[in-house]
């Protein structure tokens, strides 16, 4: 027997341990937020998000124009915005040799990526999240991004300073509409 299918029976269906399973795939169309309110979080303990060429139909900078995110734990009737409820630290780094850190200790939401600064630029990024289903931990956020004509890339983790059951999540960009494509996964433990 191949040591591979030894190890496969061993350990049971350890080929299915960190699969990427779909959850919902949205695609914005100069809308102003794209949430997630069916996210499985009492299946998953890690989600995975991708976002795919987004644009704020509109040029912003400095910081308007950047994608950010909100957690709910009523099914998405509210998000979670007061002025402490959200932490983040991220490097960025662009090709013209800049560099740099931010982090806010409270904040209104998540910042998942680097300012565009042309309208219609691209932002691709990934994120994970972590925790969203279990009410006695806070949930942690991380990510990596990259973004058009700066050619920047960035870094970095966020947490919603609240212990709670996450059951809905917003993608927005503040004070802007927003296009592309955001898709939602759960990775599989089992």
């Amino acid at each position: 027997m191949p040591l591979g299918a030894a190890r496969f029976g061993l350990l049971g269906g350890v080929a299915d341990l960190g699969k990427l399973e779909l959850i919902e795939t949205q695609t914005a169309s100069s809308d102003s937020a794209v949430d997630f309110t069916s996210i499985a979080e009492s299946t998953y303990n890690v989600h995975f998000v991708t976002l795919n060429n987004i644009s704020a139909n509109s040029s912003g900078y400095p910081d308007t124009s950047q994608v950010r995110l909100r957690v709910s734990d009523d099914g998405g009737t509210t998000y979670e915005s007061g002025a402490s409820d959200y932490q983040y630290a991220f490097e960025f780094v662009k090709t013209n040799g800049t560099s740099g850190e931010r982090r806010d200790s409270a904040n209104t939401d998540m910042l998942l990526t680097g300012r565009a600064t042309n309208t219609n630029e691209v932002i691709n990024s990934y994120v994970y999240l972590y925790n969203l289903g279990d009410s006695a931990k806070y949930s942690f956020v991380t990510h990596h991004q990259s973004i058009g004509s700066d050619e920047e890339t960035m870094f970095g983790s966020q947490v919603y300073t609240t212990a709670s059951t996450i059951n809905a999540i917003r993608f927005f960009i503040s004070g802007f509409t927003m296009s592309g494509d955001i898709s939602l996964y759960g990775i599989a433990e089992s």
